[in-house]
């Protein structure tokens, strides 16, 4: 049974995917479950979880917290974070009894200070947009930071097109409730890993769409020049 545990949808600055579209292209790939993750907004999962029956899916309630130091992931959770700062984002997802998934930790930084690390849950083993901004192993590193703290594994494809889901998934086999994926994330390590990476070209679209839902007419240029350039590269992909 495979488990995308980090997509974005229309909800987040960067995304225009519709609930509806997600949960209907992850049902086609085969996928028996998800967590929509989106930006600073509660709204997507709520959605999300009141059409999970039709689809005959698994849905956890999720988002994504930009912090002082970085980004957080809650899973399993009953109501939208409202705090910004990392230690009460992580008090609110306890509070709800969440799980603290730290995502992409090294995407845009070099190290996780101890503080952090002392008050996850979960690490992103493998993130599908991982290394869409550099090569810099961040996936890699994920995992040995995982093995070295002993901390349980997820995956996701941090999708923010429909064509990425599925791209980053994890197996978790024989669960049929929001609880028993709750509990075998936290206790079983043998949790096998799906991995298929995208590219930069997907990762300055979502930054077109941003800067476009969010009038930053900055972000918005600066992503188009960053697009015209990546189409004349020989090794153009999605």
């Amino acid at each position: 049974m495979l488990f995308d545990l980090h997509i974005h949808s229309k909800y987040s600055y960067d995304s225009v995917s519709k609930v509806d579209d997600i949960l209907k292209v992850a049902k086609e790939r085969g996928l028996s479950g998800i967590a929509i993750t989106d930006h600073e907004s509660f709204d997507g999962s709520l959605e999300a979880c009141a059409k999970a029956k039709y689809w005959e899916l698994l849905v956890i309630p999720g988002m994504e917290i930009a912090t002082e130091y970085g980004d957080v992931i809650g899973l399993f959770l009953q109501e939208k974070i409202a705090s910004r700062a990392y230690l009460d984002v992580v008090r609110e997802i306890k509070e709800q009894n969440g799980i603290v998934v730290l995502p992409h930790p090294f995407k845009r930084t070099k190290n996780i200070i101890n503080m952090v690390l002392q008050n996850i849950d979960l690490v992103e083993a493998f993130n599908a947009r991982g290394e869409s901004i550099g090569n810099n192993h961040c996936n890699r590193r994920a995992y040995d930071l995982a093995v070295k703290m002993n901390l349980p594994m997820t995956a996701g494809s941090d999708a923010h097109f429909l064509f990425e889901i599925g791209r980053g998934c994890i197996s978790i086999e024989n669960v049929s409730s929001i609880e028993q994926i709750r509990e075998r994330l936290l206790n079983d390590n043998r949790n096998k890993i799906l991995r298929h990476p995208s590219s930069l070209q997907v990762e300055v679209l979502s930054q077109i769409i941003k800067g476009y839902k969010t009038k930053n007419i900055k972000i918005f240029k600066s992503a188009l020049m960053e697009f015209a350039r990546a189409l004349k590269w020989d090794n153009y992909k999605i």
